[in-house]
C-alpha cells in the first residue's frame, strides 16, 4: 500500500519551484565562468548576477547596490550582528535583540557578549510579540544596533518592525547617528510584503530555501551609507562585503525565486491563510484541549503552532510521519533537543506543556484536499496518544 506524503514543514524547508531549477541549470554548465573574469564567460556570469540582484532589489523595494549575497541566512545574520557591532564599536557596546531569535542571532550576541558587548533581551509575553514601550526603554547613548526578527520562525507572530524603525529614525535625528536597525526576514520574505523602505530597516537578511528556491544562498540588504565590517576575508567581491566567489547558479537560482515571490504574493498569501484557517478551526472544534501560540492575529499567513495538552509534540510528529505527513515540533534548527524551544519558553509554556506542540507551515503546494486528510486522521492519533499518557486521568 502506497503511504500518502503530505509536506507540513515549509517554514524548515521548501520544494525548490520548477522554474527556479530552469533557470539555474545553465550556469552550472555551458554558462560556467567565474564573474571576476574579463572574458565573455564570466561577463556572462557577472550580467546574471546583477539581473538577479535586482530581481532581488524589487522584491525588497530596494536599490541592486544594497544587496549583498551570502550563503543563507544564517551568515547574513551573523554579517549584520557582528559587522555593524565591529565597525561602531568605537561608538558604543550596547545591542538590543530579542529572546525569541534565530538562534543565528542569538549565537552573534552570545559571542558579542564574550567580547565585552552588553546585550539587552527584551521579551516578548504570551503573544510573542515585543512591546514598543521596552524598545524605547531599553535604548542607551551606547546602543548600536537593534536586531527584532520580522516574524517568529515557530510561531509565527509579526514583530511591530515599521514602529521600531521609527523609533531608530526619531533618535538618528537626535544626533544617535549610529544606531542601526536589523531584522532577520527568513520567514516573511516571499509570505507577505516586505518593504525596506517602509520598515525603516537597515539591514534585513532572508534566504531562498524559504522560498521555494534552493539551500545555499541568501541575501543580506544593507541600507546605502551604513558602514559594515565584513566577516569574510579575501577579494573585493560584492562591494568588499562578502570575500569569496561567486556561486552563480545559486545567485540566479534566488532571483528568480523573488521573481515568482513577487508577482504571486497576494494571491498566494490569501490562499495559504486560508487553508491555515480551515486546518486550525477544525481541529479546535474536533479535539479538545488545543490552544493556538502565540497572537493569533499578529502572524504570518502560512504558519500554525498548536499545543495539545496531554499529548508528547514528539510522538504525534512521529504518529503522523508515519502516515506521510511532515509537521514539525519546533524550530528545525532545536530539533534533537529534549528542552521545550526557546520561544514556547519566551512566551510562558512550562516545560510539559510545551513538550506538546506541533507546528503545521504551509506552502504553496499545498491543497484544501491535503489539510482534510490531516484534519480526518490527527483527532484519532490524539485520542490514542491521550490514553497512553499518564497525565490524563483514566
Amino acid at each position: 500500500m502506497t503511504v500518502r506524503r503530505i509536506y507540513l514543514d515549509n517554514s524548515a524547508t521548501t520544494r525548490v519551484d520548477d522554474e527556479v531549477i530552469g533557470a539555474m541549470l545553465p550556469y552550472f554548465s555551458e554558462a560556467y565562468g567565474n564573474a571576476s573574469s574579463t572574458h565573455q564567460w564570466g561577463q556572462s556570469a557577472k550580467q546574471a548576477i546583477e539581473e538577479a540582484r535586482n530581481q532581488v532589489a524589487l522584491l525588497l523595494n530596494a536599490s541592486a547596490t544594497e544587496i549583498t549575497f551570502v550563503s543563507g541566512g544564517t551568515e547574513a545574520d551573523n554579517l549584520a550582528v557582528k559587522g555593524i557591532a565591529e565597525a561602531h564599536a568605537g561608538k558604543g557596546r550596547h545591542i538590543i535583540t530579542s529572546q525569541i531569535e534565530h538562534p543565528a542571532v542569538l549565537a552573534s550576541c552570545a559571542y558579542l557578549e564574550k567580547k565585552g558587548w552588553n546585550i539587552t533581551y527584551l521579551p516578548v509575553y504570551r503573544e510573542g510579540v515585543v512591546r514598543i514601550d521596552d524598545v524605547r526603554r531599553a535604548i542607551t547613548d551606547e546602543t548600536v544596533l537593534i536586531s527584532i526578527m520580522h516574524a517568529n520562525n515557530e510561531i509565527g507572530t509579526i514583530q511591530p518592525l515599521r514602529e521600531i524603525g521609527q523609533i531608530v529614525r526619531q533618535r538618528r535625528e537626535a544626533g544617535q547617528r549610529h544606531l542601526h536597525l536589523h531584522s532577520d526576514a527568513v520567514q516573511t520574505v516571499g509570505k507577505i510584503p516586505v518593504d525596506v523602505k517602509d520598515l525603516g530597516v537597515d539591514l534585513l537578511a532572508f534566504t531562498a530555501h524559504k522560498l521555494h528556491g534552493p539551500k545555499g544562498i541568501g541575501v543580506l540588504y544593507v541600507r546605502r551609507g551604513v558602514r559594515l565590517a565584513s566577516q569574510l576575508h579575501g577579494g573585493h567581491h560584492e562591494r568588499d562585503r562578502r570575500a569569496g566567489t561567486e556561486s552563480v547558479p545559486l545567485i540566479v537560482a534566488i532571483g528568480k525565486a523573488s521573481d515568482l515571490a513577487r508577482t504571486s504574493l497576494q494571491e498566494r498569501s490569501q490562499r495559504l491563510q486560508e487553508l491555515r484557517d480551515h486546518l486550525e478551526r477544525e481541529l479546535l472544534q474536533r479535539i479538545p484541549f488545543v490552544t493556538v501560540n502565540g497572537d493569533a492575529e499578529r502572524r504570518l499567513p502560512n504558519i500554525s503552532n498548536l499545543n495539545f495538552d496531554y499529548v508528547e509534540g514528539e510522538g504525534l510528529q512521529i504518529s503522523l510521519d508515519l502516515k506521510g505527513i511532515a509537521v514539525s515540533t519546533g524550530s528545525a534548527c532545536s530539533s534533537g533537543s529534549l528542552e521545550p524551544s526557546h520561544v514556547l519558553v519566551a512566551i510562558g509554556l512550562s516545560q510539559e506543556t510545551g513538550h506538546g506542540t506541533l507546528r503545521f507551515s504551509l506552502g504553496k503546494d499545498n491543497t484544501r484536499d491535503e489539510i482534510d486528510y490531516v484534519l480526518e486522521i490527527l483527532p484519532g492519533m490524539v485520542e490514542k496518544l491521550r490514553k497512553l499518557s499518564p497525565r490524563v486521568k483514566k
